[in-house]
C-alpha cells in the first residue's frame, strides 16, 4: 500500500491586503467602533487581504493550484483526483472542484468539494489520503479556498475584523516513502448554534440570515478542548510522542487560542507556524496558507514531521500527521 506525501505547495492571496487601521477607518463610516489595538489585543490579528468584488473562490483556488503543481513539477494532466474546501463555493453546483478543473484544462478524474469550513482542508486531505491508500488515485491537488468577505456583516465588529480571504493548496503524491502518517477527523453537530451561517436560497429569494454568526467564547473553550485531544489521539495513531513533532500548523482562528493550544500540548511556541496576523482567518485556507508560507521561508524542511490542524463550524475538527 502506497502512502500519500505531500510533494508541492502554493498560495493565493487578494492583491487588497487591509491593514487594521484601513478596516477602522472603514467601519467607523457605518459606526462601527475599533481600533488596531483593540483587534491586536483580542485577536492577534494586523491585516487581512480582501477581494475585489467579482473574484471567487475557484479563481483563488486555480491560481494556488497552478503554483503547487509548478513546485511539485507535475503537470496539470498528471492530476487524477481534486478536491476543494470551502463554505463559499461559486455556485450551489457546480462544485468548485469542478470548476478548478475548468480552468486547469485537466478532464476525466474525479473532483468534489468539501464542507467542514475551518476544519475543511484537514478533511479533504484525509480524505485525498484514502483515495491514494487504496490505490485509487496518485496525483491529487488538495485545495482550502475562501472569500469570506462575501458573508460578513461589517456591522458586527465581533466577526468582521476576524477574517480574510485566500486559497492554499498542496499536490499529493503516492510513494513508498511514509508521507500522511496519521488522520483523525472529528465531528459534533449539536454544538451548529456557536458558529453558523444559516442562509440558504429557496425560490429565488435569501431565506434566514446569510451572514456568518459566532459565540466567541464558546468557540474558544471547545476548539482548545477539541484540538488538544485530537493531537493526542493522532500521535498515539502513528505510534509517535507530542515532542517529535518539529512543527505545528493550526487553523488561524485567534492568537489566544494558538497560544494556549501549544502550552496545552507542551508544544513550544517557535514551533508552532502563525500566519494569523498577516492573513487573518481564512476558514479551509488557512493550514494550507500557513503551510506553503513555512515551506518557502524555508522553516519547514524536507523530513520534518508536522501536525496540522483544523477546527470549525459544525462543530468539526481535527488533525494530520505528515513527514514531509
Amino acid at each position: 500500500m502506497s502512502y500519500a506525501r505531500i510533494i508541492g505547495s502554493g498560495s493565493c492571496l487578494p492583491p487588497r491586503a487591509v491593514s487594521n487601521d484601513e478596516l477602522a477607518a472603514d467601519l467607523a463610516k457605518r459606526d462601527v467602533e475599533t481600533s488596531d489595538e483593540w483587534i491586536v489585543e483580542r485577536t492577534g490579528i494586523r491585516q487581512r487581504h480582501i477581494a475585489e468584488a467579482g473574484t471567487t473562490s475557484s479563481k483563488l483556488a486555480t491560481e494556488a493550484a497552478r503554483i503547487a503543481l509548478e513546485d511539485a513539477g507535475l503537470a496539470p494532466q498528471e492530476v487524477d483526483l481534486i478536491i476543494v474546501a470551502t463554505s463559499t463555493p461559486d455556485y450551489i453546483f457546480p462544485s468548485t472542484a469542478c470548476l478548478v478543473q475548468a480552468n486547469l484544462g485537466i478532464k476525466g478524474c474525479p473532483a468534489f468539494d468539501v464542507q467542514a469550513v475551518c476544519s475543511g482542508f484537514v478533511y479533504a486531505l484525509t480524505t485525498a489520503n484514502a483515495f491514494i491508500r487504496s490505490g485509487q488515485a496518485r496525483n491529487a491537488l488538495v485545495i482550502g479556498a475562501e472569500v469570506f468577505s462575501t458573508i460578513l456583516d461589517w456591522n458586527d465588529r465581533r466577526t468582521c475584523v476576524l477574517f480574510g480571504d485566500g486559497a492554499g493548496a498542496v499536490v499529493l503524491k503516492a510513494s513508498e516513502q511514509p508521507g500522511i502518517i496519521g488522520a483523525q477527523l472529528n465531528a459534533d453537530g449539536s454544538h451548529m448554534g456557536i458558529l453558523y451561517a444559516a442562509g440558504n436560497v429557496a425560490s429565488g429569494q435569501v431565506v434566514g440570515d446569510p451572514f456568518l454568526r459566532m459565540d466567541g467564547q464558546a468557540v474558544f473553550k471547545l476548539a482548545v478542548n477539541s484540538l488538544s485531544q485530537s493531537a493526542h489521539q493522532v500521535c498515539e495513531q502513528a505510534g509517535i510522542s507530542l515532542d517529535e513533532i518539529d512543527w505545528m500548523v493550526p487553523h488561524q482562528a485567534n492568537v489566544r487560542i494558538l497560544n494556549f493550544l501549544s502550552r496545552k500540548l507542551g508544544i513550544a511556541p517557535e514551533k508552532v507556524i502563525i500566519t494569523l496576523d498577516k492573513h487573518a482567518n481564512t476558514s479551509a485556507a488557512s493550514v494550507p496558507l500557513a503551510l506553503d508560507a513555512a515551506r518557502r521561508d524555508g522553516r519547514i524542511k524536507e523530513g520534518d514531521l508536522v501536525l496540522m490542524q483544523g477546527v470549525g463550524g459544525g462543530f468539526t475538527w481535527g488533525s494530520v500527521l505528515a513527514r514531509m
